[in-house]
This record gives structure tokens, C-alpha cells and sequence, in this order.
């Protein structure tokens, strides 16, 4: 096997796995469990350690929303959840439902064309920019923070063979570049900016940040939450050329780290279109007249169709979780996505608000529009971490540890006012 892709020792085989996170020992394995009730009862056991706290505050880019008992009840139907791959033919009624979700996420994102999901939004984010960068030819890659440390750590390994990425921080310091500051050069192949950003900002001056990346023919990247937009302007209309995200607020319930699905969304434009790697489904007369048939767009150019000669491979989706997105879509309408959108607006509004009235505690965004996450600085004798703890031991589970003074904390729509005071008195007396 060695001699066959030309590696000389399992050494070099492994010379891009940086030594510092190589075990340097053997696997410590436990004992093989030889029955189904060991098994059972072994998974029960570590299942019992968890004590889920009665109270949570935390997003950072997985999301508790209420999931209405019919995106279950539909995803859960057999030609769904045991579906894996299959044709038209054989496939009675997947890619139908697979159509209508891109349908409905293209009504939603203002975009004409909508892939069937990938793993996660962060492949997502970079799929997008591999994209962009086949579609300008170039090399670089401006990242506008602040963006989830895993999100970045992501996009840049995934990138990597065809872009060098520069992340932006900024002027305005650690909780946002300020879109209006930037120069975009133009040997840059795309700009890519969060909105809300990893820490719950819109940034107004995204309209600004497309004109200077159109300017000198670089393409604008945004990732967003699609929840939020029932109330916010959906990135196409400030001039975004392809748009990506996590359809998990949609109706997908967190799962221990799982629950996600990347969308990606571009106009109707074959410079665009011909560039994405993963699938897409369209809808075709058939040779009845009034039938309709659905399965794969401009299909020559995946990895399915063409192997190794692909631009980008594509393989196992997170299909079934677009078709809950889709069912929570159908269910919530034009009007119930604007009443939730504006909902968690008012609470991230309430919560930064009543939060920074209490003493040994400051909300340094609270000057900008916020969407859901948001951060917190603790000015007391206690840091973060320790805050968090406290927290816990008092059944709260509070906001992402981002440094020794500051956290990101999250409301959704299953937040009320009673919780955010809750949370505000339990702070009074465990912050100063």
C-alpha cells in the first residue's frame, strides 16, 4: 500500500498530522463486551452521567428551538429515515421532498438555487469559498471576524490545497471588524463575513463590505442564521453571491454535538451554479402529460458523474435533516418566521438590557443590533470559567467560556423574560 501512492515508512504516510496531537502509544481499549446486554448495559451507565441543567443559555452556533412534533413525526417515516441513496425510480418520494426544501430555503434566502445539504454548515462555509475561489481564479481568502474558532479551524484546513486565508479581526477589537474599514484587494478571490456574526452582531455596513468586494471582482461570502431571517434582511439583498449556513435551528433538535446540515445558495447563474459540487434536484415534465419528475441538475458535474476529475468531491449528506427543515419551513410560513425572527430579537435586545444592569457585569455590544448570541463581560474578582461553574452547580448551563472576562451567551424563542431574570438574579449575587 505504501509503495502504491509512492510513501516510503507509515512515517511519511502520516507527515501531515502535526506530532503534537499524535498519541506516541498504543490505543488503552477496554475489554471487548461480549453480549447485547452488556452492550445496553454499558451505554445506560455512561448515558447516567449526564444531568442536563434545567436552564440553558447556551448557542454559539448549535441552538435549542422548539421542534414542532410533525418534523419528527414526518422525518421518521421509513422512505425517509432508512433512505440512503437511490434513483427516481426506486427512491418514491425523497427527492421530491429534497425539491421542496431547496425550495423553500431559496424562498427564504432569496436565492434561486439551493444544494441538498452537506455534513454541517461549517463544510458549508468552506465548500462556499472553494467556490468562489474556482469561480475568480484566485488565491486569497479575507475571513471577517469574528467567526467560531472551530468554524475557522474548518475552512482553513479544508481550503488549504488552492487558498491562503487572512483573518480580520479589526479595529473594533475582538467583538467585530468593522465592515466599513476594510480594503479588499484585488488579488482576492472571495470575502467571507458571518451575519449575525459568531457573536450575535449584524453589521450594518454589509451592504458597503459588497461593493468593495465587487469592486475589484472578489465574490461576497455570507454565513448566516437562517432563522433570523423573518426579521433580517436575507444576505442577497445587500449583495451577497453565495450564501451558506446550518439549517439546524430549523426544527433540528441539538444531538451531542450532531443535529446539522450545510446549506448553500447561489443565483441562477451557470458561473455559480456549475461550481457546486454537491447536489442538486429540479423538477421535469415527464412523458405524461400533468406528471412531473424529480432528480439531479446539470449531474456531470459531481464527483458522482465524473470521479477524480471532479472540482470538489461530494458524497454522504445530511439529507434528512433538510427534509425536517423543509416540513418546519411548510409549517411555520412567511409569518411565523417573521414572528419568531422578531421574537428572539426582542429577548437578545431584553436579555443584554436587564443582564448589564447587574453589577460586575457589562454587555459591550449593546449598541449594536444582536440576533440570539451575545456576549457578556464579567468585571468582578470572578472570571468566566468560575462564573460558569457557579452556574452549573445552580442547575444553569451558561454561555461559551471565550476568555478569562468574557462569554457568549443565547436566547431563543423557548426563553422568557422569567428566565433572563432568573438568570440576572442568580448573577447578582455570584459576580461581583
Amino acid at each position: 500500500m505504501l509503495a502504491a501512492i509512492g510513501a516510503g515508512s507509515v512515517e511519511e504516510f502520516y507527515a501531515d498530522i502535526p506530532d503534537a496531537i499524535r498519541l506516541h502509544r498504543p490505543l488503552d481499549l477496554p475489554a471487548p463486551l461480549r453480549s447485547e446486554a452488556e452492550l445496553t448495559r454499558h451505554m445506560d451507565d455512561l448515558l447516567s452521567r449526564n444531568t442536563p441543567a434545567r436552564l440553558s443559555f447556551l448557542g454559539a452556533g448549535c441552538y435549542r428551538h422548539h421542534v414542532p412534533a410533525v418534523v419528527e413525526e414526518v422525518g421518521n417515516r421509513s422512505e425517509f429515515l432508512t433512505a440512503y441513496a437511490g434513483e427516481p425510480y426506486e427512491d418514491h418520494g425523497r427527492f421530491q421532498a429534497l425539491w421542496e426544501y431547496q425550495s423553500l430555503m431559496g424562498e427564504l434566502l432569496e436565492m434561486d438555487v439551493v444544494n441538498v445539504p452537506t455534513y454541517d454548515g461549517y463544510q458549508a462555509a468552506a465548500t462556499a469559498l472553494r467556490m468562489a475561489g474556482r469561480v475568480t481564479g484566485r488565491r486569497r481568502l479575507l475571513v471577517v471576524g469574528p467567526v467560531s474558532p472551530d468554524k475557522l479551524s474548518k475552512i482553513i484546513d479544508y481550503v488549504r490545497p488552492d487558498h491562503d486565508v487572512e483573518v480580520l479581526d479589526g479595529p473594533a477589537g475582538p467583538f467585530g471588524w468593522q465592515a466599513a474599514d476594510l480594503v479588499v484587494g484585488a488579488d482576492v478571490a472571495a470575502v467571507y463575513i458571518e451575519a449575525p456574526n459568531f457573536h450575535g452582531v449584524l453589521d450594518p455596513a454589509l451592504p458597503l463590505l459588497a461593493d468593495r468586494a465587487h469592486a475589484v471582482g472578489a465574490l461576497l461570502v455570507v454565513g448566516c442564521n437562517p432563522i433570523s431571517l423573518g426579521a433580517v434582511a436575507p444576505p442577497a439583498a445587500y449583495g451577497a453571491d453565495i450564501v451558506c449556513g446550518d439549517v439546524q435551528p430549523l426544527g433540528i433538535r441539538m444531538s451531542y454535538g450532531g443535529g446539522n446540515a450545510g446549506f448553500i445558495a447561489t443565483r441562477d447563474e451557470e458561473r455559480l451554479v456549475r461550481e457546486f459540487p454537491s447536489r442538486l434536484f429540479g423538477v421535469i415534465p415527464t412523458a405524461v402529460e400533468g406528471e412531473y419528475g424529480f432528480g439531479d441538475v446539470f449531474y456531470d458535474r459531481t464527483s458522482f458523474a465524473v470521479r477524480e476529475e471532479g472540482k470538489e468531491w461530494v458524497g454522504t449528506a445530511s439529507a434528512l435533516n433538510g427534509i425536517m427543515a423543509g416540513v418546519y419551513l411548510a409549517l411555520m410560513g412567511p409569518q411565523g418566521m417573521r414572528e419568531i425572527g422578531e421574537t428572539i430579537l426582542a429577548l437578545t435586545r431584553y436579555a443584554q438590557d436587564r443582564l448589564a444592569e447587574v453589577p460586575g457585569v457589562e454587555a459591550p455590544n449593546r449598541d449594536r443590533v444582536s440576533f440570539a448570541d451575545f456576549v457578556l463581560r464579567f468585571t468582578g474578582g470572578r472570571s468566566a470559567q468560575e462564573i460558569s461553574a457557579l452556574l452549573l452547580e445552580r442547575g444553569i448551563q451558561g454561555g461559551l467560556v471565550l476568555s478569562d472576562s468574557d462569554a457568549l451567551f443565547c436566547v431563543t424563542e423557548i426563553h422568557t423574560r422569567e428566565d433572563i431574570d432568573h438568570l440576572a438574579a442568580i448573577l447578582q449575587e455570584i459576580a461581583q
